[in-house]
C-alpha cells in the first residue's frame, strides 16, 4: 500500500482523530478577528434602530427604509476608501410583483450591496455575506408604525458591514459580495431576486452565509442566559436536487452531507478555530418552524447557504409593536441586545468568510470506489478548477458522528485508507498554498 501522510496543521506524520490536533491559526485571520469591534457593531444597531421604520415598503426619504438603504450605503462607500479600488457599492433597485398577501401592488423595492473583487483574475469564486435590512411589527402590513428592527434584522446588517470595514482592506483571490436585503419579511423579496439574477447571470456563488436575529443571548420563557452557543441551520435534502442526485444520495445515505451540511461543518471547524469561548451549534434543519430565511432562494436555485442565528431567542423583542404591557417591555429595542455576543457572532462570520475567500477551489468529481468487496477505501478525484491547491484532507467520521473526525493529508489525488466504506463516510478537500481549506466534497460512487 502507497505510505499515507496523515496530517494535522503541524504536519505531523501518523494517525491520530481530529480531537488530538494542534490546530495552528492563521495569524492574518487572527488579526481580522480581532479588529471585529463591538462598539462598532452597536453603533451601526443604534444607527439602524434610530430609524422610525424600515418596513419595506416605507416610503419616507428622511426615516424610513429609503432613509436606511442610504445610510448603510454610505458605510459601505466609506469602507471602501481602504480597498485602493476593489471595493464598489450601490442601491440596487427593483420591482417586485403584488401578491395579494404581503405586497399588494408591484412595488419599487433595493438591496444594498457591496463587492470587493478578489485579485484572482482566474477565480470566479464569489462568498456572500448577507443580513435583511427591513424591520417590522406586530401587523406585517403597517409601513408606518415604528419598528425599530434593533435585532431582527438589524443585528445581520451590522455583521454585513462590520465584515465590509474589516475585510476591505484585504486582498482575497475570490470575490466576496455584502448585501443588505430588503423585503424578508415581505415574502424574501430581495433575496429572491439576487438569487435569480445569480443564476441567470451564471454567478460561481461558493457560499452563502446568512445572517437573521444574531445579536441576543437571552431566551424569553426559559429565562437561559448564554452567549458562548450560536446556531448555523443547514438543509439536509437540497431543494435544488435532480433524479440523478437523489439517486446517489439514497445509494450512498449521505442525508446529512449536503453541500450546506459541508458549509455548516466548516463554520464550525473555522470559527471554533478562531473564536473563543463560542460552540457553533449544527441544527439539522433549514430554519426554525414557522420562520424562514434570505438562504432559501439561493438554496433553491441551487446554490450553497446556511442561516446563522443566535441560540436563545427572546420573542418579546421579536415581531413586537413597542410598548409596556403588564409591567413589560416590548419591542425589537438596540437595549435587549448583548454587543460581546454579537462580536462573536461577526468573528464566526469574518474567520469563516475569508478563509473561503482565500481558499483553493473545491476538488473535482470526487469518487469512492465501491467495485468490489473490501475493507478498505479508495478515493480519487481531479485537482480544483480554480486557484492551486498544494495538497488534500480526505476527511473521515462516523457514519453516527455530525462532524468529520480524521484528517489524511496527501499531495496526489487519490489515496487507499484501511478503513472499510462501509463503516465510515468520507470526503475531501483542497489545502490551499497558505494553508486555507475548501469546503469538503462528498464522494459519489465509483461503480465502473
Amino acid at each position: 500500500m502507497r505510505k499515507i501522510l496523515f496530517t494535522l496543521a503541524l504536519g505531523i506524520t501518523s494517525w491520530g482523530s481530529m480531537a488530538q490536533q494542534a490546530v495552528i491559526r492563521n495569524p492574518e485571520i487572527e488579526s481580522l478577528v480581532r479588529q471585529v469591534s463591538s462598539d462598532s457593531l452597536k453603533k451601526y444597531i443604534y444607527d439602524l434602530s434610530g430609524f422610525h421604520s424600515r418596513h419595506t415598503l416605507n416610503t419616507d426619504e428622511k426615516n424610513g427604509m429609503i432613509a436606511a438603504q442610504r445610510y448603510v450605503l454610505s458605510k459601505f462607500n466609506q469602507f471602501a476608501k481602504a480597498s485602493k479600488g476593489r471595493m464598489t457599492a450601490q442601491i440596487e433597485e427593483f420591482v417586485t410583483p403584488g401578491d395579494g398577501r404581503r405586497i399588494v401592488a408591484d412595488s419599487k423595492v433595493a438591496n444594498v450591496v457591496a463587492t470587493l473583487k478578489g485579485t484572482n483574475p482566474n477565480d470566479k469564486r464569489i462568498v456572500v455575506v448577507s443580513g435583511h435590512l427591513d424591520s417590522r411589527n406586530r401587523d406585517v402590513m403597517d409601513a408606518d408604525g415604528a419598528a425599530p428592527g434593533a435585532n431582527d434584522d438589524g443585528s445581520g446588517v451590522a455583521v454585513v458591514l462590520e465584515l465590509a470595514r474589516v475585510l476591505a482592506q484585504k486582498e482575497f483571490s475570490s470575490t466576496l459580495v455584502f448585501v443588505a436585503f430588503t423585503g424578508e419579511e415581505q415574502g424574501l423579496k430581495g433575496a429572491t431576486y439576487l438569487a435569480d439574477k445569480a443564476k441567470s447571470e451564471g454567478w460561481q456563488i461558493e457560499a452563502v452565509l446568512n445572517n437573521d436575529i444574531v445579536g441576543n443571548s437571552n431566551s424569553s420563557e426559559t429565562l437561559i442566559s448564554n452567549n458562548t452557543v450560536m446556531r448555523v441551520f443547514s438543509e439536509s435534502v437540497p431543494l435544488a436536487e435532480d433524479e440523478r442526485g437523489a439517486a446517489i444520495r439514497r445509494s450512498t445515505n449521505s442525508d446529512n452531507d449536503s453541500p450546506s451540511r459541508q458549509l455548516a461543518r466548516y463554520i464550525k471547524e473555522i470559527g471554533e478555530r478562531y473564536v473563543d469561548h463560542m460552540e457553533v451549534k449544527l441544527i439539522y434543519r433549514s430554519d426554525r418552524f414557522l420562520r424562514g430565511g434570505d438562504q432559501t432562494p439561493f438554496m433553491r436555485n441551487g446554490f450553497t447557504a446556511v442561516r446563522m442565528s443566535e441560540m436563545n431567542e427572546n420573542f418579546l423583542h421579536q415581531h413586537e409593536n413597542v410598548r409596556v404591557e403588564n409591567g413589560i417591555q416590548y419591542g425589537d429595542l438596540p437595549e435587549f441586545m448583548d454587543f460581546e455576543y454579537l462580536r462573536k457572532v461577526s468573528a464566526v462570520n469574518l474567520s469563516s468568510a475569508a478563509s473561503l475567500a482565500n481558499s483553493a477551489g473545491m476538488p473535482q468529481e470526487v469518487r469512492i470506489d465501491v467495485r468490489g468487496l473490501t475493507n478498505k477505501s479508495e478515493l480519487n478525484w481531479k485537482a480544483p478548477l480554480q486557484g492551486k491547491a498544494k495538497g488534500y484532507y480526505v476527511l473521515m467520521r462516523e457514519t453516527s458522528s455530525p462532524m468529520w473526525e480524521k484528517k489524511f493529508f496527501t499531495t496526489e489525488t487519490s489515496i487507499s485508507l484501511p478503513y472499510s466504506k462501509d463503516n465510515y463516510f468520507f470526503a475531501v478537500q483542497s489545502v490551499s498554498e497558505s494553508g486555507e481549506e475548501s469546503l469538503a466534497v462528498f464522494p459519489s460512487p465509483q461503480t465502473r
